[in-house]
């Protein structure tokens, strides 16, 4: 049988997209996964939408927090009711691609990965395409991705029996990369990405994305709060995350040609 992959989904207040994100995972032509879906006190229509499909689907889960706790401890508690060989992440907007799961998990099993991610393409909030895909890197060290995050989080994938569960500490943003450094950390060698985008990233108008202010504060909290850097080397790897940022990472937009 092929090895379990458990996909972890936060959920706040995601009606107008979960359908849509759990269908992405439905339409996967690899079949032994678990979807995982950990609601963070949502108030809108997200919990009814997600009970339907729990209730005609066995290997689609739902679980609550007893109040809204932000995102590292909604995936945390994810992560503890995970019971695969792998660990995959969906955010409750994004979509995966249908051969996501069965081009990636093949992937990692060939090549004897313990992580791995993939290139996706970039949607306006509405689903439209804007024409654009973040090309993910062949190779990524340790080193690497301590500069700057290299690793879609809806596209990351790690193999739970040679690494362990990795949990992230509580930061408001950006717990994904902490999560991804554990990882490629924990497996002393490169992380390796598949060339192919596997998935739809949605861009809204409040993401970190499009946020250039939170993408200095909450970056500087991954080194000064999450790895515990000191200040001074805190703000040594700010500078060197922005320069990769701006001008090394930003070369791996790639603008695609409209049909």
């Amino acid at each position: 049988m092929k090895p379990l992959v458990s996909v972890i989904t936060p959920v706040y207040n995601a009606e107008k997209f979960i359908s849509d994100t759990i269908q992405s995972v439905l339409n996967q032509t690899y079949v032994n996964w678990e979807l995982i879906l950990v609601d963070d006190g949502s108030t809108d229509g997200s919990l009814d939408i997600i009970s339907k499909f729990t209730q005609t689907h066995t290997n689609i889960f739902l679980f609550q927090n007893d109040k809204n706790s932000g995102a590292a401890i909604t995936r945390n508690k994810g992560t503890k009711e995970a019971k695969g060989d792998y660990i995959a992440f969906l955010d409750a907007d994004d979509l995966w691609l249908p051969s996501k799961l069965e081009k990636q998990i093949r992937f990692m099993i060939d090549q004897d990965l313990n992580v791995s991610f993939s290139s996706y393409n970039l949607m306006d909030e509405r689903g439209n395409a804007l024409h654009k895909r973040i090309q993910a890197l062949e190779t990524l060290s340790y080193n690497k991705i301590l500069k700057c995050n290299y690793i879609g989080n809806l596209t990351g994938i790690y193999h739970v029996k040679s690494l362990g569960k990795i949990y992230t500490k509580n930061l408001r943003k950006r717990q994904d990369w902490l999560l991804w450094l554990e990882a490629v950390k924990r497996s002393g060698s490169s992380a390796l990405g598949i060339q192919e985008p596997l998935a739809n990233y949605r861009l809204q108008s409040d993401s970190m994305s499009a946020n250039k202010f939170g993408l200095i504060k909450y970056n500087y909290a991954v080194y000064r709060t999450g790895l515990q850097f000191s200040t001074v080397k805190s703000m040594f790897y700010m500078i060197l995350f922005l320069y990769e940022y701006i001008f090394v990472k930003s070369k791996n937009t790639i603008v695609l040609p409209k049909t």
